[in-house]
């Protein structure tokens, strides 16, 4: 059985003020293994973030279902760990308090959230940090809490959207690298929507390509380039053939929305 199963999902957005309704995705199926890493790619307002938004349980498909260990996804839960392009912290709260904001929730023993917290903390580089507020830390850490904050609830399925677009290129790549050791210590099954392309390569084992909106899948590819991934790895002959075709793919699709958008008009 999948870890993940996304069954004919498809959304239609009712239209407002008397427009007609936007279809953002059309039935989409998708079979995610145990320790999986996808990256979701296509031009923007394809469907990515809303077909993530639907596996997270905060929006409802309009057709079909998601099932997750085979149980079918009705609402958020503890089992998806959701991370955001913003950083989504509660700014009254310290890194180690933002960070066991779940395990209070789930009632967890004190000694056990800070054992936890610390664990955590030190795989995402904030020892120091621990009693900082939001307000004092760079994007890049703030992002970091975020991504602990999401781990230590121990999710069967980590969720990802954009969560290094606001990043400068250079914690970019570094929050690329953490991110990476982190699933090849932990093994979670990963679903990363993103719009970079080399990022997509880089992290994933398999991208999955998606057509201008309304979306649907257009091709998944399997990403054979070794694991541990290292940041030269994206100067090799390999990785360059992988962005091309990539580049294409998308390419071809941004100028096919181009167009129906130019019909609309």
């Amino acid at each position: 059985m999948s870890k993940l199963l996304i069954e004919g999902v498809a959304r239609t957005f009712p239209g407002l003020r008397g427009r007609p309704p936007t279809r953002a995705l059309e039935p989409t199926h998708l079979a995610v293994a145990d320790n999986d890493f996808i990256t979701i790619l296509g031009p923007s307002g394809c469907g990515k973030s809303t077909l993530l938004r639907i596996v997270a349980g905060l929006d409802t498909p309009t057709e079909g279902r998601v099932l997750l260990d085979g149980e079918p996804v009705t609402g958020p839960g503890p089992d998806r760990g959701m991370v955001f392009q913003s950083y989504t912290l509660f700014p009254w709260l310290t890194v180690r308090r933002n960070i066991c904001f779940g395990l209070v929730e789930k009632g967890v023993p004190a000694q056990r959230q800070r054992e936890i917290a610390d664990y955590f903390i030190a795989k995402t580089g904030l020892k120091g940090f621990e009693d900082h507020y939001p307000k004092m830390l760079s994007g890049g850490m703030q992002q970091r809490t975020a991504l602990a904050r999401a781990l230590a609830n121990d999710p069967k399925i980590l969720l990802l959207d954009e969560p290094f677009g606001a990043l400068d290129n250079q914690t970019r790549a570094l929050m690329q690298e953490l991110l990476l050791g982190i699933w090849e210590g932990d093994r979670k099954t990963v679903l990363f929507v993103t719009h970079d392309i080399e990022e997509a390569i880089f992290l994933a084992s398999r991208v999955v390509v998606m057509t201008a909106r309304p979306g649907r899948i257009k091709s998944v590819i399997t990403v054979d380039l070794p694991y541990p991934r290292v940041y030269t790895m994206k100067t090799s002959p390999e990785f360059a053939a992988l962005k091309a075709r990539l580049t294409e793919e998308i390419r071809a699709e941004s100028i096919r929305a181009d167009e129906e958008l130019a019909a609309r008009s």
